[in-house]
């Protein structure tokens, strides 16, 4: 009986223990990376609004070249959505779908994770003229944790993990549109 009082007991001690660090950790983070391109703010919007050209530049789109893709609605355009199912854990499923765009300016995108993990997130890419033919990209990642996932924000460096993928994708992109 003593063993299992014991017992009982580490289960509930580790279960208060999870139930308070859910609640001091934080439920929201947000990951923001920028470059700077050589080529005109305008040039460089035009670019980026179309969620196709991401296959030339994203980490993440390219982890999988052979994923699966459907596209529905006009690429460039509010509602366009292009998703996504990949065998490779990494690329996983889901969705992205254009919600907004201020022309020459910002394109705001909603991502709908599927699997390996369900959760979403609010994405923008926003270009800025540093001279005429200077412009700043600016790619912001907001996302959400629920209780109690959101501990493992105490331990996981979203910031490091996102933006490293980020810098990536950013160096690829300055990289193409700098060809063109």
């Amino acid at each position: 009986m003593d063993t299992l009082l014991t017992i009982l007991g580490i289960i509930v001690g580790i279960v208060v223990v999870v139930a308070i660090l859910a609640a001091v950790a934080p439920k929201a983070y947000s990951v923001q990376r920028s470059v700077v391109i050589d080529k005109p703010c305008q040039q460089v919007f035009e670019y980026v609004k179309y969620l196709r050209n991401q296959d030339n530049y994203s980490k993440w789109v390219m982890t999988d070249p052979n994923k699966r893709m459907t596209y529905n609605g006009t690429d460039g355009t509010c509602g366009y959505s292009s998703a996504w199912d990949s065998d490779v854990k990494q690329a996983g499923k889901g969705v992205q779908t254009i919600e907004n765009i201020v022309d020459g300016e910002r394109i705001d995108i909603r991502v709908v994770f599927i699997k390996p993990f369900a959760g979403a997130a609010d994405t923008y890419i926003a270009t800025t003229p540093v001279t005429d033919n200077t412009t700043s990209v600016t790619w912001n990642f907001d996302s959400k944790m629920p209780y109690p996932m959101n501990m493992m924000l105490l331990f996981i460096n979203m910031e490091k993990m996102l933006g490293a993928d980020m810098n990536e994708s950013l160096a690829n992109l300055k990289r193409v549109v700098e060809k063109l």
